[in-house]
């Protein structure tokens, strides 16, 4: 049965290396479950409510990925989304949640068309070949960025934006030791190499912290939980009709529709590249099913009472454990779904306070291994062609330091065209990508 659906064989994979993979994503992108809840309670919303939406609809869109496209990709609501939910929309502008999960329902459903139609899957195949590369290490080196703040390795300083951290802190220590752990065992070959590593340091942090060591890993308070109230399920509804009548609204779906899309279009395309799913053309297989995956997890959110469902960076941690089809996001969501009668058992992979720090020191060594392992893509760029040096060096750049894949993705595209127009190569830019810059260029101004 698993042959069938995955093609399990002739993507080089096997049943126990998906599973795995599958686990390996999931525990890398579990600390959704407690972020965006605690995120979008800031609102007003359940928190409780949130969680089990944030489940459900992680666990309904990876599965639907899984069995639809194909792709070893996990979604969940994505962060950044929630961030401009929340901080942008509920609370600049005054919007009630009601109202935001209209605006987000809305975007899921102008998405699920564009995809259903092709237009989406029009706008990511015309992306060139070079900037779907850069796009692909840029997302390595943010989510590399990503791992390092988790660890507590980099952190946030007042002179210099960012510095080294505290090496002698307990729970960086542990961080440390996961990412040697992990960086030893790939280097020995041993397959799933980053969920081993993540399971050793999970196991030496509870086994430390039982010893008196401040700053590890919690063992679980419980084992099930069953509180499945849920008031914010359809709320979205009774948002629609005053959505309309504020000032801003355009604004907002169109900044739903901004970051989801390119965010999405980035992870999709960091992965496909890092599994061979890009052929010669730069066309990616089965594209437009990966895209109708991410709409309908969309939609489900916003009617279950979450923000912007996304495809999810950290997929890639479960690809650097092997996973290649479908049964890897299969598997994760499953796992969204347990994680509705089992969310005490994840407090070992959540994020621990350390004074104003939250750190991940379980899940962030898989974090930098995947940015290492995606920043490879680099090699294959056309460095020699100063127009496409400076377009992958934007794109990539820009996607770290403002801490945004669409922000990388929107400074990347309009420098690749101006400097393919001044280097004399107009010619080679496709009518689609002229489009993309206006689009770009309008959502720079907005920002």
């Amino acid at each position: 049965m698993f042959e069938k659906l995955f093609k399990l064989k002739s993507k080089g994979s096997n049943v126990k290396t998906e599973i795995i993979a599958g686990i390996t994503t999931f525990l890398t992108m579990a600390y959704i479950l407690g972020v965006n809840p605690g995120m979008l309670a800031s609102t007003g919303m359940s928190f409780q409510s949130v969680f089990l939406a944030t489940a459900i609809a992680s666990g309904v869109a990876s599965i639907i990925m899984g069995l639809l496209a194909n792709y070893p990709v996990g979604l969940a609501p994505g962060m950044g989304v929630n961030a401009f939910f929340t901080y942008t929309v509920c609370m600049t502008f005054k919007y009630t949640w009601q109202e935001a999960l209209a605006a987000v329902l809305i975007s899921g459903v102008i998405f699920l068309i564009i995809s259903v139609t092709g237009v989406r899957k029009a706008i990511i195949n015309s992306i060139p070949k070079n900037m779907k590369l850069a796009i692909g290490a840029g997302i390595g080196f943010f989510i590399a960025f990503i791992g390092l703040k988790n660890a507590g390795i980099v952190v946030a300083d007042p002179s210099t934006y960012v510095a080294m951290g505290n090496l002698t802190n307990p729970t960086v220590i542990l961080a440390c030791f996961g990412l040697i752990v992990t960086v030893a065992l790939l280097c020995k070959k041993v397959n799933a190499a980053v969920f081993y590593g993540m399971i050793i340091t999970a196991v030496v942090g509870v086994v430390a912290g039982l010893f008196g060591v401040s700053g590890m890993p919690a063992l679980p308070t419980g084992i099930v939980s069953f509180d499945f109230s849920m008031p914010t399920f359809g709320a979205c509804f009774e948002g629609i009709s005053s959505l309309f009548s504020k000032p801003s609204f355009i604004m907002v779906i169109f900044t739903f529709l901004f970051i989801d899309f390119f965010d999405t279009a980035g992870t999709l395309v960091a992965v496909g590249n890092k599994i061979g799913l890009v052929n010669d053309n730069g066309e990616m297989e089965n594209i437009e099913k990966a895209l109708v995956a991410d709409s309908v997890g969309t939609c489900v959110g916003a009617v279950c009472g979450t923000s912007t469902v996304t495809s999810f960076v950290e997929s890639g941690s479960g690809v650097a454990a092997g996973g290649r089809t479908g049964l890897t996001a299969c598997t994760t969501g499953v796992l969204f779904f347990l994680s509705i009668l089992f969310m005490p058992l994840l407090t070992v992979v959540n994020s621990i306070q350390v004074g104003e720090l939250f750190l991940s020191p379980v899940t962030s060594a898989p974090l930098i291994i995947v940015g290492v392992l995606m920043a490879q893509q680099l090699k294959e760029i056309e460095w020699d062609d100063i127009s496409v040096a400076v377009a992958a060096f934007t794109t990539v750049i820009t996607m770290v330091l403002t801490y945004s894949i669409s922000n990388g993705i929107a400074v990347g595209f309009v420098f690749y065209v101006v400097s393919k127009v001044f280097s004399g190569k107009a010619k080679e830019i496709n009518p689609i990508t002229w489009v993309l810059l206006v689009i770009f260029l309008i959502y720079l101004v907005l920002l």
